[in-house]
């Protein structure tokens, strides 16, 4: 019987030595920039720009407010590789193909992995515009057998078991919070539940998501994280309240909305981390 087919690990080498003939330095961190959050790039120094389009079998976004381009360089000192923009499940591809970005960083020897994302709220307590520091996420789409681990497992980068106890790097969590409380910028923690999109939630959904724990919902960050923790890759995430929780189903959810949250929360997300990157050894 026909298996489906994966992303090898020989497609992803041959990404990361195309990137070595670009970039010469090693990132220490590796960034996901979520809807409306890509202008933190613009930030960057001795930037080097490489456009997803330049990279053979290497996902391009479709999506408003996700740029498509792998920018490498200094934000604080620091060896940075940023991905301004993602491609989600909800675009067509599939999860292997989704996770190839944290493959690849993997393969390019990048240890610590920066994940944001923008998402609506559930925890009533959360307002546009808050910065909510994930503490742990709900898989609901890797429950439903949409694991990005599916398939062959890659035996160089991790286990076929990986343990998830752990997804989001206590120390990192920690070093948030100090460069949160010593910028006086309010801080969120909670659980973030990846759905696959791409219709907002009914009230309904957001209710039910409410009563197993979530506090935030988006439509991506989970997969990534998952892979990240396989390879053993460190994981710090943000999330960006971009609306008010709808559990009564009196408001309307729009992207546009989303992308203009953004204004509000990248000051406050670059603050964050070029605190915490400050701080890295």
């Amino acid at each position: 019987m026909k298996m489906d087919s994966f992303v090898t690990l020989e497609e992803i080498d041959n990404l990361a030595a195309i990137i070595r003939t670009k970039v010469s330095f090693t990132p220490l961190v590796g960034m996901i920039l979520g809807s409306g959050l890509g202008g933190l790039a613009d930030s960057i120094e001795d930037a080097t720009i490489i456009r997803a389009a330049e990279l053979p079998g290497y996902p391009q976004s479709t999506v408003q407010g996700h740029e498509g381009r792998l920018v490498f360089g200094k934000l604080e000192g620091k060896a940075v590789m940023v991905l301004q923009g993602r491609v989600h499940y909800y675009e067509g591809y599939p999860m292997d193909v989704i996770t190839l970005p944290i493959r690849l960083m993997q393969r390019l020897d990048v240890p610590i992995l920066f994940v944001t994302n923008a998402a609506g709220a559930i925890n009533p307590d959360y307002s546009p515009g808050d910065l909510m520091l994930i503490t742990d996420h709900i898989n609901m789409i890797g429950m439903g057998g949409l694991n990005p681990l599916r398939g062959p497992n890659m035996d160089d980068l991790g286990p076929r078991f990986p343990d998830m106890s752990q997804a989001y790097d206590r120390k990192l969590l920690q070093t948030a919070r100090e460069v949160a409380s010593e910028n006086a910028i309010p801080l969120q923690e909670g659980v973030y539940v990846g759905l696959a999109g791409p219709s907002f939630e009914t009230p309904a959904d957001l209710r039910f998501l409410r009563a197993i724990g979530a506090d935030a919902v988006g439509m991506s960050t989970v997969p990534e994280v998952t892979i990240a923790r396989h390879g053993g890759t460190r994981v710090l995430g943000i999330s960006g309240i971009s609306n008010k929780a709808n559990l009564d189903g009196n408001t309307l959810t729009t992207h546009e909305e989303v992308l203009e949250a953004g204004h509000v929360i990248v000051p406050k997300l670059e603050k964050i981390v070029r605190g915490v990157l400050n701080r890295l050894e």
